[in-house]
């Protein structure tokens, strides 16, 4: 049986991601592009809150969703380029791009990985191992590689209108390590998670 979120703390959880929502919409620099940076938590949120029943996912996952929300809505409200922890992080650094988008392609690999994860593992006959996790990292690739097509045909059909959406600061290169930071987003998931949900894939 899957160890899933209490009535209470789920309600706890929907209630921070609509906080955020709320908030970052209200105060978003530009709505066009909020709404599509967090266009996958408006779709996500009421998946996960009509499967509940059906399908609970575990806590480590609930958990890792409200980071992945936050993480969008905040990329959404200033446009990856100009967040304000960015900017901080770049002077830091004394680097000469704001890297948040950096950082929430990492999130992306991070945290789809162990959905996918639980997934395949309770509705497959697979088993944790070699298979379940070279599956996941594929996965996780897959859904980077589309988000990269979506870009592209936005860029095709706004010019530099898309600009905001895309954040590519000039990179040339910034296709490649959007997937890339995905990648090692997906790979330190599993070593990180793999034991935790494990247990909480098979607690009672």
């Amino acid at each position: 049986m899957v160890r899933g979120v209490g009535r209470t703390e789920g309600i706890l959880l929907a209630g921070v991601v609509l906080a955020v929502l709320a908030a970052t919409g209200i105060q978003a620099r530009s709505p066009g592009t909020w709404l599509l940076e967090v266009v996958w938590v408006l779709i996500g949120l009421p998946l996960v809150v009509a499967l509940r029943t059906r399908f609970p996912l575990t806590r480590l996952l609930c958990w890792l969703l409200v980071l992945h929300a936050i993480v969008l809505c905040y990329g959404g409200q200033y446009t990856y380029a100009e967040t304000p922890a960015g900017e901080w992080v770049q002077h830091w650094l004394g680097t000469q791009r704001n890297n948040y988008d950096r950082f929430a392609h990492v999130i992306q690999g991070f945290v789809p990985a162990i959905a996918v994860r639980e997934v395949l593992l309770r509705r497959t006959p697979l088993r944790p191992g070699g298979w379940v996790a070279f599956l996941t990292v594929c996965v996780c690739l897959a859904i980077a590689a589309s988000f990269e097509f979506v870009e592209w045909f936005s860029a095709l059909a706004a010019g530099s209108g898309a600009d905001d959406f895309l954040a590519t600061q000039g990179d040339v290169w910034d296709t490649q390590w959007d997937m890339v930071l995905c990648l090692c987003g997906a790979v330190l998931s599993l070593l990180i998670w793999r034991r935790v949900h494990d247990r909480q894939l098979t607690a009672g």
